[in-house]
């Protein structure tokens, strides 16, 4: 089927989906979770498949460890369904009531975007996670995963799709999108599609940016920064880093850059590369850096790159400041952080590094949607409109206005007849026409 009249289908299913009321999603959700368990085996042999042509193919290291789905994988991917259940449905949220007049009353209620075009990495458990938000969220979503992921990606649209129709979801409501020119040809499509979430390099976004009239959210690199002030705890610090780049290397959370203050860069960095030496981690240091441990010399590239393998550039600074304009400077403004024993250093970087993530004396791998009670995520935005940060459910809606008359015209306010009252009313629509509830 053309990639066209994929879109027209999720197009057609959009409106069905987003006024089905919550029990009817979460029911769909639950079977959407026993068609996965269902087709486990036929999805695990498929991953088999993918990960034996990867190798064959030379794939980075880091690529093949997202492109891992086995059992365990699927376990998180039924958690995390679980998970979704649980949480309070995001569509028909009276955000703002008000009386205009007599018999003329406005509401603000959140609503579903309509249909979401995600483009994904070699992740297969992104297709799962983001298909079941946008399902909770009343979304219709076309997805195109990698090309190393393919058949993977095959297995877990059809047991998601098969058993979306048994459970009554409007055909068309999930399209799978297999290649690179499905995803040109989607990026035209905006009578269809109103929303496109990109998830690649930097070079790919800006390609989604510069051809399309989609509105687009994500975000590019994830060039992520702890700063180990003067005044931090240095086990605590020693934990912290080490987490942020090991627990998981090939991901946008995980730090990328450490910057350490003076004051406490020769009692600090030796501990540090003991830790990372002990875990296989390549240390890339500026001159300062260097003549306290020995490592490789960082250029001016390292600053800027985001690694998603064993390798941690490493810079001294000499105060706060400098340590917040590096990361206004050469960060991507996903998630940074700050290690400090000192309340006020810490809420001042909090205020000033401009990041849709900042943290305090915690690894920067927390920011993930599942970890926030997100309900996992499509992605990350590191944008400043409508999402930022982990776009869970709420990242998923806006809102629309519902105007309650009863027979007003504008020309009895305008020529002083009538006039308005604009009083405050309870966040509650009227009739009983909460949607979602």
């Amino acid at each position: 089927m053309r990639c066209e009249d994929i879109a027209a289908r999720a197009k057609r299913a959009s409106p069905t989906l987003g006024s089905l009321p919550t029990d009817g999603k979460n029911e769909a959700l639950r079977a959407l979770r026993r068609g996965l368990e269902d087709s486990s085996e036929k999805i695990l042999k498929a991953n088999l498949r993918d990960q034996e042509r990867a190798e064959k193919e030379g794939l980075s290291g880091p690529l093949r460890k997202r492109l891992k789905f086995d059992g365990e994988k699927l376990r998180e991917a039924l958690a995390g369904i679980d998970s979704l259940i649980a949480l309070p449905d995001p569509v028909g949220k009276v955000l703002s009531a008000r009386e205009l007049d007599r018999g003329l009353e406005l509401y603000q209620v959140t609503c579903p975007i309509g249909v979401v075009g995600v483009v994904f990495e070699s992740r297969p458990d992104a297709l799962v996670q983001i298909s079941s938000l946008c399902l909770k969220s009343g979304n219709a979503v076309l997805l195109k995963g990698g090309r190393e992921a393919a058949e993977t990606n095959r297995a877990l649209f059809e047991a998601i799709d098969r058993a979306g129709g048994r459970a009554g979801l409007p055909p068309g409501w999930i399209g799978l999108l297999e290649t690179r020119d499905d995803v040109t040809a989607m990026l035209a499509l905006d009578r269809y599609i109103d929303l496109i979430v990109p998830r690649g390099s930097n070079e790919f976004v800006r390609h989604i940016m510069r051809n399309t009239t989609i509105p687009v959210m994500g975000h590019a690199d994830g060039v992520c920064h702890i700063y180990v002030d003067g005044e931090a705890d240095l086990e605590l610090a020693e934990k912290v880093t080490v987490d942020a780049k090991t627990q998981y290397v090939a991901v946008c959370n995980a730090v990328e850059t450490l910057l350490v203050h003076r004051d406490i860069a020769g009692a600090f960095l030796p501990r540090l590369k003991a830790a990372m030496d002990a875990r296989g981690v390549e240390l890339r240091g500026c001159p300062e850096t260097r003549k306290i441990i020995s490592c490789a010399a960082a250029t001016e590239e390292d600053w800027t790159t985001e690694y998603l393998d064993l390798v941690l550039a490493v810079k001294i600074v000499g105060s706060q400041e400098e340590a917040e304009e590096h990361i206004n400077t050469m960060g991507s403004r996903h998630t940074d952080g700050i290690i400090t024993g000192n309340t006020a250093r810490a809420l001042r970087f909090m205020d000033r590094v401009d990041s849709a993530d900042v943290f305090w004396n915690a690894s920067t791998r927390f920011s993930d949607g599942y970890r926030y009670g997100l309900g996992a995520e499509v992605g990350i935005s590191t944008g400043k409109l409508h999402a930022r940060g982990p776009v869970g459910l709420e990242g998923l809606v806006v809102y629309k206005w519902r105007l309650y008359g009863s027979g007003q015209i504008v020309g009895d306010y305008a020529s002083g007849r009538k006039s308005f009252t604009h009083r405050e009313l309870p966040k509650k629509l009227p009739h009983g026409g909460q949607v979602g509830s």
